[in-house]
C-alpha cells in the first residue's frame, strides 16, 4: 500500500540521512498523538558485519533510535506548533528488550506523544516483529530549540 503524501512528508521530517534511518515508511500518523512505522533490516547493513559475524541480529540500540526516530517524528508534526530545532535523544526510560531482529525481518515501531513540556517531549511505544511479538518496549525523551 502507497503511503499518502502526508505520511511521506512526515516522515521527511527526520533530519537523519538514508543509512541512518530506521523507519522505511509511515503506515500511521495522528499528527502529534500516534504513529506508527515500519523498517525492514536487509541483511547487507554495514554494522551487521560485526553484529554477530554468523548469526546477524539487529542492534537493540538501534531500535531504540528506530523509536526515537517515530518520536520525532511525532512531536514535529504537532499541530499548529512549529517545528523545533536540533531535536535530539536524550533520555532512554524503562527500555526492555524482549527479543530480536535477524535479516529479512522487520520491525514494526508504534509510539504515543505522552507529554510535552516546552522544548521536551516523551514518547512511549514497542517494536513487534513480524508476526505480532513485542520486542521492545519503553519510553524515550528527545529535546529540541526553539
Amino acid at each position: 500500500m502507497p503511503s499518502s503524501p502526508d505520511l511521506v512528508q512526515a516522515l521527511s521530517s527526520l533530519p537523519h540521512g538514508s543509512e541512518f534511518r530506521f523507519i522505511d515508511e509511515l503506515v500511521e500518523l495522528i499528527p502529534g498523538i500516534s504513529a506508527k512505522g515500519v523498517w525492514q533490516l536487509k541483511g547487507n547493513e554495514e554494522f551487521l558485519r560485526g553484529h554477530f559475524p554468523g548469526s546477524p541480529l539487529m542492534p537493540g540500540v538501534l531500535m531504540i533510535e528506530a523509536l526515537a526516530q517515530l518520536g520525532g517524528i511525532l512531536i514535529q508534526t504537532r499541530p499548529a506548533e512549529a517545528p523545533l530545532k536540533n531535536l535530539r535523544l536524550t533520555a532512554v526510560r524503562q527500555i526492555k528488550i524482549l527479543g530480536s531482529i535477524i535479516p529479512g525481518q522487520s520491525i514494526h515501531v508504534s509510539g504515543t506523544l505522552q507529554g510535552m513540556l516546552d522544548t521536551l517531549g516523551q514518547v512511549s511505544g514497542e517494536i513487534r516483529d513480524d508476526t505480532g511479538n513485542v520486542i521492545l518496549t519503553g519510553a524515550v525523551t528527545l529535546a529540541g530549540e526553539r
